[in-house]
């Protein structure tokens, strides 16, 4: 037992686990910027509809939002089990993975379920007037989503930012 031990808290066990931290920092970050950056835009320039395009893109945030969640328990845990404290959770770079998590889990359980609601209503996006009370809305909760995910890129920047700090801060 006690050559487990070592095993877990060796310099190579706490490389590899701040390697998972930024690594699931990284790929939720990544995962953000190519989602508007190249899915979005692309789906709506490439794509016949604005329907099929909100289809695409409604599928795409699904996944974006599945990984993002998965990447921000993995960082968590290997931040806890790095530092064998749970009190790392409550530092400024997890806390900014917690308001990530946060605002994934309310854009993918609050504001994506209403707006594929109104698109069910609406049946055609593209085909519904302008001063439908059903688009305004659609377009009210877009915006939503569209903060919630800047709040996501924003938090992720800041937390690898800590992250960065935190590491310059163990060769002092």
């Amino acid at each position: 037992m006690a050559g487990i031990g070592a095993v877990l808290y060796s310099a190579a066990m706490t490389n590899l686990l701040r390697t998972l931290e930024f690594l699931g920092l990284s790929l939720w970050l990544g995962s953000e910027v190519f989602f508007s950056l190249v899915v979005a835009r692309g789906a709506f320039r490439i794509l016949a509809s604005r329907d099929q395009a909100g289809a695409m893109v409604g599928f795409a945030l699904w996944w974006m939002h599945m990984i993002g969640v998965v990447c921000g328990i993995v960082i968590l845990l290997a931040r806890v089990a790095r530092t064998r404290s749970f009190a790392s959770l409550a530092t400024p770079a997890a806390l900014c993975v917690w308001l990530m998590i946060g605002l994934t889990v309310v854009s993918q359980h609050a504001v994506s379920p209403k707006m594929a609601a109104l698109r069910v209503q609406m049946g055609s996006i593209q085909a519904t007037a302008a001063d439908s009370p059903l688009l305004v809305e659609f377009s009210k909760l877009h915006r939503i989503s569209v903060s919630l995910e800047s709040g996501v890129l924003l938090a992720g920047f800041a937390a690898m930012f800590l992250m960065v700090r935190e590491l310059g801060s163990v060769g002092r």
